[in-house]
């Protein structure tokens, strides 16, 4: 049994942020319905090209990726008939799951009042671009300017006298990490509403969690009153450690050496790069003298390191003792049997997505497609008691798709 079985989550949001929370919890066993508008849909269904990369027909992972497991059902909010279906799925829905922002969710009586007033257990969950609070929480934003511009993540990895500043890395990348945050915060609001009986207002917002995850760099510069300056690219960037840095390999890829103790890994490394005389070398002795020659080590790592290509390395390195990762692209890792061991890659119907990062019993996430636009809509109505006739009428009215 998925730990949120018969936990039934009533989405009403778009883009990537909040849906993704969706996902995360539909992974988790809940019954995730998601209203999107009886015509237009949610807008992510639209998207189809992100960088150089275009997806023609379907699946669209663009839509995929934050809608897995959900089934969906096609609600105009302007009419009376989408608010009553609206109202009775809230009636026997333990969540409400929006990105609306403040004004819209007033005019459309879904703010907080509205749907307690139909269910006072309901958790109320929001995503926003800025928070609940202050002159800015009315204003919407996406990842790009919330999260990764003004959250620091920018600045941070931009080295200095770069033309601009470093981009995303790929599509909905802080919408992701956000929309696990917010999964998180109705987990634990699920928990204390089973334990006391009170419900709870989750907000989590893309600047909050921006912030958020770099909670560590920004701790560091207002303790000391700097901010936190990005290595430019090619440089080793530890300057006192020669074993925490990027290496560039023969064929032009890179491996990544994480380790923070470099006295107690220096000799082990020296013999897996065929440099066994550098363990005794006067000059890596110990930790100090490793950190005065730091530039030397990292030369000689350099040259040898660049002499093989990155799967000899990555054969070499099975037995290394420290820790080092190679650097992988998008493509690389699904071939990664580290990953395809722990199941992070999923089928979701006819596609591969990333699994959501959280097992429960060791076991691997299991889920479903993105579901067609409105294509729950009768089996949802029906579920609410509706017979035919009334599906019909809603549908001659426009109120439901």
């Amino acid at each position: 049994m998925k730990p949120l079985e018969g936990i039934r989550i009533l989405e009403v949001a778009t883009h990537g942020f909040v849906p993704s929370a969706g996902a995360v919890l539909a992974e988790w066993g809940a019954d995730v319905v998601k209203v999107e508008h009886a015509v237009t849909g949610d807008p992510q269904r639209g998207l189809r090209q992100t960088g150089a990369l275009k997806v023609e027909g379907e699946p669209n992972p663009n839509f995929e990726h934050a809608n897995r497991g959900k089934r969906a059902i096609g609600l105009d909010l302007s009419t009376e008939g989408g608010i009553e279906v609206l109202e009775e799925l809230i009636r026997r829905s333990d969540v409400f799951l929006t990105n609306y922002l403040p004004r819209p969710r007033r005019k459309l009586g879904i703010d907080v009042d509205d749907v307690r007033k139909v269910n006072p257990r309901i958790v109320y969950a929001r995503g926003s671009a800025f928070g609940p609070r202050g002159e800015e929480s009315e204003k919407g934003g996406y990842d790009a300017t919330a999260f990764w511009a003004r959250g620091t993540v920018a600045a941070s990895m931009t080295p200095p006298g770069a033309a601009g500043t470093t981009p995303p890395p790929g599509p909905a990348f802080g919408d992701t990490i956000s929309g696990t945050n917010l999964a998180g915060g109705i987990a634990a609001a699920l928990l204390k509403r089973e334990r006391t009986g009170e419900t709870s207002i989750v907000d989590v917002s893309l600047l909050g969690s921006g912030v958020w995850s770099m909670g560590h760099s920004i701790a560091l510069s207002l303790h000391l009153g700097q901010p936190m300056i990005a290595a430019a690219p090619g440089a080793h960037g530890a300057l006192t450690n020669p074993l925490s840095g990027q290496y560039r390999t023969s064929d032009g890829c890179y491996l990544t050496l994480t380790m923070l103790q470099p006295a107690r890994f220096w000799a082990d490394v020296c013999r897996h790069i065929d440099l066994p005389e550098l363990a005794d070398d006067p000059r890596f002795a110990g930790a100090e003298q490793i950190a005065a020659n730091t530039d030397v080590a990292v030369k000689l790592l350099r040259e040898a390191i660049g002499a093989r290509t990155l799967a000899d390395w990555t054969e070499r390195f099975a037995t290394l003792s420290g820790p080092w990762a190679p650097v992988q692209n998008t493509l690389q890792v699904g071939d990664d049997a580290q990953v395809r061991a722990n199941g992070y890659l999923v089928r979701a119907g006819e596609i591969e997505l990333v699994a959501g990062p959280v097992q429960f019993d060791v076991t691997s996430a299991e889920t479903g497609p993105a579901p067609q636009f409105a294509a729950q809509t009768d089996e949802v109505l029906a579920e609410l008691g509706l017979d035919w006739d009334r599906i019909l009428a809603l549908k001659a009215a426009g109120a439901v798709t």
